[in-house]
């Protein structure tokens, strides 16, 4: 028989990510135009370690889904829409690890080593080089803004599923539907 939800490890890693993406998204934007000072430091710390840590847990998520093999989509929905399904996980998961590289190269660039939760450095990927560090910025950003909108599409999706399509797409991955078959 097919499976109809994911696995309740999936779900939490789902979920724990978006938490997690959302926090990073909000106190990214929100820490960007503060003036120096010790506290906007510390939110760039906050950040650095929140993004350490959301790119470890996406691996963990790779692996779950490489080893645990998620429901099918519904055989009713059009080829070029699941199509559009998997490219659009697909660009989730490489932004969910381009983002992390990218802010980890910056930081490295710019001179500034990352310290996860204050006790374990990261080493560094790159030498300092300012100009390198102002480019990696931009593509930190960018990479950001695109994950905005492949994320709001994702969403949409699983909204137009639910309310208009009225297919299961959407409560297999909630957390209170536990059922995996």
């Amino acid at each position: 028989m097919a499976v109809k939800h994911y696995t309740g490890t999936a779900k939490v890693l789902h979920w724990l990510m978006a938490i997690l993406l959302f926090g990073l998204l909000a106190l990214g934007s929100y820490m960007q135009d503060l003036p120096l000072s010790p506290e906007k430091l510390q939110f760039y710390s906050w950040h650095k370690w929140a993004g350490v840590s959301a790119f470890l847990l996406v691996l963990l998520r790779l692996l779950w889904r490489i080893t645990h093999r998620p429901p099918a989509l519904p055989e009713t929905m059009p080829k070029l829409l699941q199509f559009a399904a998997h490219a659009g996980h697909l660009a989730l998961y490489g932004l969910m690890l381009a983002i992390p590289l990218s802010g980890w190269l910056m930081s490295s660039a710019k001179g500034f080593q990352t310290v996860w939760f204050g006790v374990l450095p990261i080493p560094d990927l790159l030498d300092k080089n300012k100009e390198l560090g102002d480019l990696l910025q931009t593509v930190h950003m960018s990479l950001n803004l695109l994950f905005v909108v492949v994320l709001l599409g994702h969403i949409g999706a699983a909204l137009k599923h639910h309310f208009i399509d009225k297919d299961d797409i959407l409560i297999r991955i909630l957390p209170r539907h536990s059922k995996e078959n």
